[in-house]
């Protein structure tokens, strides 16, 4: 009850402050304002600390030197005849001197005095240091940019409700210095990946985003309709068959960073909308990818940390040594002691070991389907180090290489770290006739699992492959995931600037 009324008085506050904002508004159009459409800075708050502040008093009052510089109120102190503004910009601060005397006593009292929080201003001046040796803009001239007629969160204390942050960037992001660090980190992780790739002399392609049918991914799709074609088309859930179709083509070393849409749900681990990557190499194999995918994070690591050790959530990652190798059903009995590998050798076994881990099994599971699923649910979240996961069964591989010697498994591996998978790879399958055999399988899973009445595979992906696939091996890598391990954040919507959210209740 106390938090309702504190909703409802907080609304009216808010309410009161929206109308005080736009009466001032009024006023200042009266008086000629426009929303000026520009302000030529000399200067950003960043090379001016950078530059200055280590300058002595003595020498920034020698030097003299005039500034244009522009930012967002975000402090705001009134000592008797002067005034203290803190601005903002691309997460840099500086504080803002003004004294009375510099202006006419109206304009001081009608414009600078009634300046808010958040609006925007510029500002042109010289650097002095206060006497706590505080590098400062001594003002001359000031120039009301954009004025705020909503007031920033809390008064500059920050967003405090994590869902507000999430529906509200902007205002996240200026009242979050962290929350901008992130995501200038991000940028920079991409752009470091997007080098290595480069150097490695792979080829940047792009691939369609709407596709006729749905393809490439076990996942359902975003449906959209094309007016002019009289037709559906599907979101992108994977790029994997388009680019597979550019090294039938002779592009023999490709990367794409892309973003795919995936209709099923949210967690901290999963957004509808995510960035991946897929590299596509010829005449290699899913090993090949495996040197290639620890090559790329040592690469990042050190570029990032400036070491190969660093820390995610409580734990301690060391991506210096060569990263662990095991198989699915290895690391199935590694991390659950209370499992046996006599379970997991026949399907009735199978079944009974899974209805005792209180696992979901629909009725036409395969004994493969059904590691998997325990390993899923049971292993995943245990692997904590550096660590590839091998031999996946046929079944959930519908795009893999059946392994030369045990045809139940593929010639595949997942990348796990922290209990998150970052990646997946695995040496294409590029015969034919086996991959239609495989579509169909899935298409009569899918039906028997799922009644699904419209169930597509990609017949002209056979056709492509009917010309020759040479030995290739593939590897997507969850962007968004190895993002939230380099900065050490635990929900995926703190790494993607405007995720998808439930409806507000």
């Amino acid at each position: 009850m106390l938090k309702e009324i504190q909703k409802i008085k907080n609304k009216k506050l808010l309410k009161n402050e929206f109308n005080t904002r736009k009466k001032k508004l009024f006023q200042l159009r009266q008086l000629g304002f426009n929303f000026p459409n520009t302000f030529n800075c000399t200067n950003n708050i960043k090379d001016v600390l950078n530059t200055y502040q280590k300058k002595t008093k003595s020498d920034l009052h020698k030097l003299c030197f005039v500034i244009k510089i522009a930012g967002r109120i975000i402090k705001k102190r009134i000592l008797g005849k002067a005034a203290f503004l803190v601005i903002y910009d691309n997460n840099h601060t500086i504080q803002i001197y003004i004294k009375s005397n510099l202006f006419a006593q109206d304009y001081y009292k009608n414009y600078i005095l009634e300046l808010d929080l958040g609006d925007i201003i510029g500002i042109k001046g010289t650097l002095f240091k206060t006497n706590t040796l505080e590098l400062s803009i001594y003002c001359k001239k000031i120039y009301l940019l954009t004025k705020s007629l909503r007031p920033l969160p809390n008064k500059y204390q920050g967003l405090k409700q994590q869902e507000l942050k999430y529906r509200k960037r902007y205002l996240d992001l200026i009242s979050n210095l962290q929350t901008a660090r992130i995501f200038k980190q991000r940028s920079s992780i991409i752009s470091n990946i997007r080098t290595f790739m480069i150097q490695e002399k792979f080829l940047e392609v792009e691939t369609p985003m709407m596709h006729p049918i749905p393809g490439g991914a076990n996942a359902k799709p975003f449906i959209t309709y094309h007016n002019s074609l009289s037709k559906k088309m599907y979101l992108r859930v994977s790029p994997e068959l388009y680019l597979k179709r550019l090294i039938i083509g002779g592009f023999n070393k490709i990367f794409e960073i892309n973003r795919n849409f995936r209709n099923e749900g949210l967690s901290t681990q999963h957004n509808p909308e995510f960035t991946m990557m897929e590299i596509y190499l010829s005449y290699s194999q899913y090993t090949d990818m495996m040197i290639l995918l620890e090559k790329l994070c040592i690469f990042l690591i050190k570029k990032i940390f400036n070491s190969y050790i660093f820390t995610y959530d409580k734990y301690q990652l060391n991506f210096k040594k060569p990263f662990k190798k095991m198989t699915m059903i290895q690391a199935i009995l590694k991390f659950n002691k209370n499992i046996n590998i006599s379970d997991l050798k026949t399907l009735e076994k199978a079944k009974k070991l899974a209805l005792k881990l209180h696992l979901n099994v629909n009725t036409h599971a395969s004994l493969g389907e059904i590691i998997y699923l325990i390993f899923e649910k049971k292993t995943e979240k245990k692997i904590i180090t550096p660590t590839f996961i091998t031999e996946y069964p046929v079944e959930v591989s519908p795009l893999a290489k059946t392994n030369n010697v045990n045809k139940n498994i593929t010639d595949r591996f997942e990348f796990f770290v922290a209990g998150h998978e970052i990646a997946n790879g695995f040496s294409e399958l590029n015969d034919p006739e086996e991959q239609k055999r495989r579509f169909k399988s899935q298409k009569l899973q899918k039906k028997n699992v799922e009644n699904l009445k419209n169930f597509y595979y990609d017949k002209d992906y056979i056709t492509a492959l009917e010309h020759g696939l040479p030995p290739t091996s593939g590897l997507g890598i969850g962007i968004d995931r190895l993002i939230m391990i380099l900065t050490n954040q635990k929900n995926i919507k703190d790494v993607i600037l405007f995720p998808i959210l439930k409806n507000k209740k």
